[in-house]
């Protein structure tokens, strides 16, 4: 005798399926790691301090 199946739990793991093969597609597509988060962000703030460094004192 076959097994009986639920066709709903079926569509549902599938809609998961397809979900989570679209967001490691994203992932791999967008996504940074911790590192080059920081590595970004040092960089920043270098360039803030750089900047801030050649303002003059009289502006207004």
């Amino acid at each position: 005798m076959s097994k009986v199946s639920n066709l709903n739990q079926f569509r549902k793991q599938q809609a998961r399926a397809k979900k989570r093969a679209q967001g490691a597609e994203n992932a791999a597509k967008f996504g940074r790691t911790a590192a080059q988060k920081k590595s970004d962000d040092a960089q920043r703030a270098l360039r803030d301090r750089q900047l801030d460094g050649h303002r003059r004192e009289d502006e207004t």
